[in-house]
């Protein structure tokens, strides 16, 4: 059997950080990612170096079985985790040699597979309509099966808490079968997040005395308990943690993988992630809520913009004294500001450590990350975000060191003169964008004209029109997502809008981003910024 474990964490397979974002992250009323998505969150998320990365149900759902071709087609390199195809086991009266749905399961070519099982009797016999002996049967067979096929498992032991509650030994005989199958984990779920931290601790240490077996949890969160409940698995033997990024989920969410980490990594010393790699926790929260689509909770913890914010009083002149005096870490470990009043200490650690990996060197030059510090707190204020802007963010950084050297300032590989979009409404109800775009490029003024199905597809399609003659790489850049958000909660302004847009050249992907109170100006310098960014990349001089 194929053994595929996390890299690069300092405890390696002893304890696993599992991540269901794209899975049962994805069943959040309002969120609902496309396959491109699922490739950036899971980019994302090993980024950051969780162990195991649940990308989804294939076989169950189109996206997430156009996901994990994606991934086994070379489009997702993962350095630190584990992809996982989620499923269930056989259907009752068959074998799983036979099951499509677990042939889907292997046809993902997932290294690792988690399987589904019911443990609470009353739902092997009135939902799955089967007795015990059989629901066992099923889940022995398809472990083995899998495992057979080189394949690591892992049992998610659906209602296990209430099962256990009402009917202990069938609990308990449904991961055993898991075990005698070949499964690494049991994992007990709290389906319906309903427990308490003392009550489920207590049930888990009982199942890791009485069986031995490796144990793993995954909380809901309908009591507001998921993380405690979590932390206090963990603490009661748990070595397998299931979560999802901010909580999202179903009902009331999951377990919030960045409170469970931080509290994992700070609270209990366990270093979960690879090194240095917790600092990244607060901008990977706030990148995942942009391409979820859903404003960052300003209060969550460890990671909100609140999270360590202090109102003038006695917390300000203790602060002063001592900044641990309020806050119960520091903030920068996990890659957070503190904020006092309404001026922010800057980040200046996150910052310099992002610059590196984006190639940019801030080391030692105090100048240029104050002034990037300064200059990135000044646009959020007026609604820019560029955590998950990772291209944007690069050009500002470069931007800041030049201006510190007192060197030119990287331009688009272009200069606008003007343009200009219309709406055309024909009579048979279709609507039509045209946009006309006069720029300077290469010493030439260069006009061009055309028609998309929305204002930001015309701009981008003229814009591309008139510079294509001038700019031999720019027809390997292609717009592959667009997203668009509404800010209102800006005190004394107006509603802006704030677009992100994700480019690509059929080797790399790279997303930037544009703030305006206009829809069509926020695309365009989302459009502007790709672009530079594209020219920097090429060696295209930028002037």
């Amino acid at each position: 059997m194929t053994r595929k474990s996390p890299a690069g964490t300092p405890l390696g397979d002893d304890f696993h950080v599992y991540d269901t974002t794209l899975r049962d992250g994805a069943q959040r009323e309002g969120i609902s990612y496309s396959a491109a998505d699922k490739l950036v969150v899971a980019r994302l998320l090993d980024e950051l170096g969780v162990g195991f990365i649940e990308g989804g149900w294939p076989g169950a759902l189109p996206k997430d079985t156009e996901f994990f071709a994606r991934a086994a087609a070379g489009e997702l390199e993962l350095k630190h985790a584990a992809l996982v195809a989620f499923g269930s086991t056989r259907k009752a009266g068959t074998t799983a040699a036979r099951d499509p749905q677990v042939k889907a399961l292997l046809d993902s070519q997932a290294p690792v597979v988690t399987l589904v099982a019911k443990s609470d009797r009353r739902h092997i016999e009135l939902a799955l309509r089967t007795d015990v002996d059989e629901a066992c049967e099923m889940v022995r067979d398809t472990v083995a099966f899998l495992t057979g096929e080189g394949r690591r498992v892992f049992l998610d032991a659906e209602h296990f808490f209430d099962g256990y509650a009402f009917d202990p030994d069938t609990a308990l005989r449904v991961l055993t079968a898991g075990v005698d199958g070949g499964a690494d984990v049991v994992v007990l779920c709290d389906t319906n997040g309903g427990q308490l931290p003392l009550g489920l601790a207590e049930t888990v240490r009982q199942v890791i005395d009485r069986t031995g077996f490796r144990v793993g949890i995954h909380c809901q969160d309908d009591t507001s308990c998921a993380v405690a409940n979590s932390v206090a698995a963990v603490q009661a033997g748990a070595s397998h943690v299931q979560c999802t990024a901010n909580g999202y989920g179903e009902r009331a969410g999951n377990a919030d993988l960045f409170a469970v980490v931080g509290n994992l990594v700070t609270k209990l010393g366990m270093p979960v992630l690879p090194t240095e790699r917790a600092a990244e926790l607060t901008r990977v929260s706030h990148a995942l809520a942009e391409i979820a689509n859903i404003a960052p909770d300003t209060h969550q913890a460890y990671v909100g913009s609140s999270a360590f914010a202090h109102k003038a009083g006695l917390h300000a002149s203790a602060i002063k004294v001592d900044p641990e005096l309020y806050n119960h870490i520091d903030p920068e470990v996990v890659g957070n500001d503190m904020r006092v009043l309404v001026t922010e200490m800057a980040g200046r650690a996150s910052l310099e450590l992002k610059g590196r990996e984006l190639g940019v060197d801030l080391a030692g030059r105090p100048a240029a990350l104050t002034g990037a510090v300064r200059k990135v707190k000044e646009l959020e204020a007026r609604g820019w975000s560029f955590e998950a802007a990772d291209a944007s963010l690069e050009l500002l950084l470069r931007a800041q060191v030049a201006e510190a050297d007192q060197l030119p300032v990287a331009a688009p590989p272009f200069v606008l003169e003007s343009y200009r979009v219309i709406l055309d409404h024909h009579v048979d109800g279709t609507v039509v964008s045209e946009a006309t775009v006069k720029v300077h490029v290469a010493g030439e003024r260069a006009i061009a004209t055309a028609e998309g199905n929305g204002p930001v597809h015309a701009l981008d399609a003229a814009l591309r029109k008139a510079l294509l003659p001038h700019l031999s790489w720019l027809d390997q850049v292609e717009l592959a997502d667009y997203k668009v958000r509404i800010l209102t909660d800006h005190p004394g302004t107006d509603a802006v809008t704030r677009v992100l847009v994700e480019s690509t050249d059929g080797q790399r992907e790279w997303t930037t981003v544009g703030v305006h109170g206009n829809i069509v100006e926020a695309s365009w310098l989302a459009l502007c910024d790709a672009l530079v960014h594209k020219a920097l990349r090429a060696g295209q001089p930028v002037s």
